[in-house]
């Protein structure tokens, strides 16, 4: 297949609802189509209630895959797709086709690889291509928990989490390092998603200088499905880290790249209300948003698998 340029940039995304009205339908295809329990839309709309009644989630991507775009330059051409909400994956790959795309990068805005995450963005993709029957020639990003860019830009994160306190006071503030939580079958089954999290956690560790016994991993954000699991959960962790006299945490959650529900409420609200009852005071710096480090790092994954196409098209 002959390259034609520009080359697409296929940036995907969860998807998380924009208002209160748009939360029965996100979670009927999360699940599927199958009936979502009472119970857990009315728990689920109260905590985006309590963020201000919708996700920035679509806002904070767009921002995202702007200044992509902006870094990139010209021979690319940047689109987003959300897994789970408009603008759907699928619809997207369309758009692409219309647009006479011939070869495209897929980047998914989550660092680690997992059978349940990155490979379902994938085959959102394949689906669009199916479904709009069309060709384009995708090469996907599966994962990028140890790019230097990313790790740095982590890394600043911490130091910025440790600077709210005195300097004096830095050196007994404990850092907790988090990532979306997954059923353990899937983790026992082989998936690296825990060792790729924890490796991400230790480079950012070693980034930012950060002695041992001052920093520890905790998993947050587990699906309501009575299976196990992987923890230790970050809201358990606070109660364990109080018990062994630490009273200062920051929280970086590394497994997240934008400020969405599964940090501004289960972080900010959810695990800090757990810190104050054990009396901790827990911090959590922004998240890496458009960081201009972190969508570098972003520009090198892409330029690292287009870079022999743009190459191969201008010669032509």
């Amino acid at each position: 297949m002959r390259v034609e340029l520009p080359v697409g940039v296929l940036v995907m995304a969860y998807g998380a609802p924009s208002s209160l009205d748009e939360i029965p339908g996100y979670l009927a295809d999360i699940r599927s189509g199958r009936p979502t329990p009472a119970r857990v839309v009315e728990e689920i709309t109260e905590n985006y209630r309590t963020i201000g009644g919708g996700s920035p989630l679509l806002d904070n991507t767009r921002d995202q895959v702007d200044a992509l775009a902006a870094c990139l330059g010209d021979g690319y051409l940047c689109y987003l797709g959300m897994r789970h909400w408009s603008p759907w994956i699928e619809e997207v790959v369309g758009e692409m086709i219309g647009d006479g795309i011939t070869h495209a990068v897929g980047l998914v805005l989550a660092p680690h690889f997992s059978a349940l995450s990155v490979a379902r963005y994938q085959q959102r993709v394949a689906d669009g291509l199916e479904l709009f029957r069309g060709r384009i020639q995708f090469e996907h990003v599966p994962s990028y928990h140890d790019a230097p860019g990313l790790v740095a830009a982590f890394a600043g994160r911490v130091t910025e989490g440790l600077f709210r306190w005195p300097e004096n006071e830095r050196d007994r503030v404990h850092v907790v390092f988090s990532a979306h939580s997954l059923p353990e079958r899937i983790l026992a089954a082989g998936d690296p998603y825990d060792s790729q999290c924890r490796e991400t956690a230790r480079l950012v560790a070693e980034r930012a200088e950060l002695p041992d016994g001052h920093w520890s991993w905790a998993y947050q954000s587990a699906g309501r499905t009575p299976e196990p699991w992987a923890g230790p959960d970050l809201g358990d962790h606070l109660e364990t880290l109080a018990s062994q006299g630490v009273r200062d945490v920051v929280s970086v959650p590394v497994g997240f790249v934008a400020d969405h529900v599964e940090i501004l409420f289960d972080v900010d609200v959810k695990a800090r209300k757990v810190a104050e009852g054990v009396g901790i005071r827990l911090e959590r710096p922004p998240a890496l948003n458009d960081e201009p480090q972190f969508i570098e790092a972003l520009a090198e994954l892409v330029r690292a698998r287009a870079g022999g196409w743009l190459a191969q098209a201008r010669a032509a």
